[in-house]
């Protein structure tokens, strides 16, 4: 199951999600993709994130977490166990979003929301201080991310598999000549479970 987390002021709908849902439709494989609408609420969407993966937890999960949904992906894989791809992954978001602090507007759902010094504390709280087993992550990062410090996110992810791009940009440009990879590396989650059960 692939499961794909949009970032911050994005939907379902994203263009990246879009286009991996596209991709597993035409391998006839559509029924393994998921994505769920995030909540703007940091407390709210790692509730209603646990909640939805916890089914699908241990048995052959993939996240693909983009910008904010990287952070969340991060954290949940570390809680499931699970393998992720980060594309463009945010990893300080407490400070980054600060910026955002104060009324906003979903322009892909039309939802308003406040946001304020407890989201950014309930971000902090989601924070991973290092990761686990880096063989279960997969960095996508463009380092002409307008957005985001991709030195973070390589640091972050010290030991895990990298794809450092020169430039590109926060969208991360040319994420279509990578889908067949990400469903392979999904497809390596797959394997995992299965070599677990055989052994058990």
């Amino acid at each position: 199951m692939i499961v794909y987390l949009h970032g911050f002021i994005s939907s379902p709908q994203s263009h990246k999600a879009t286009l991996l849902h596209d991709y597993l439709d035409w391998l006839g494989r559509g029924g393994e993709w998921l994505c769920p609408a995030i909540p703007p609420y940091p407390a709210e969407a790692a509730a209603l994130l646990n909640d939805f993966l916890a089914p699908f937890a241990g048995d052959r999960l993939c996240l693909v977490g983009s910008s904010l949904g990287g952070y969340y992906a991060l954290w949940l894989a570390e809680r499931f166990g699970c393998r992720a791809v980060l594309v463009n992954p945010a990893i300080r978001p407490y400070e980054l979003l600060q910026q955002y602090r104060g009324e906003q507007l979903n322009p892909h759902t039309g939802q308003r929301f406040t946001l304020g010094p407890q989201h950014m504390q309930q971000l902090r709280d989601l924070d991973v201080p290092a990761i686990s087993r880096p063989q279960r992550y997969w960095l996508l990062t463009q380092t002409g991310d307008e957005v985001l410090d991709a030195q973070q996110a390589i640091a972050k992810l010290a030991g895990a598999r990298q794809t450092v791009i020169e430039g590109g940009d926060h969208a991360f440009i040319g994420f279509e000549n990578y889908l067949a990879a990400i469903v392979a590396f999904a497809d390596g989650a797959a394997a995992d479970a299965m070599g677990v059960a055989a052994s058990q």
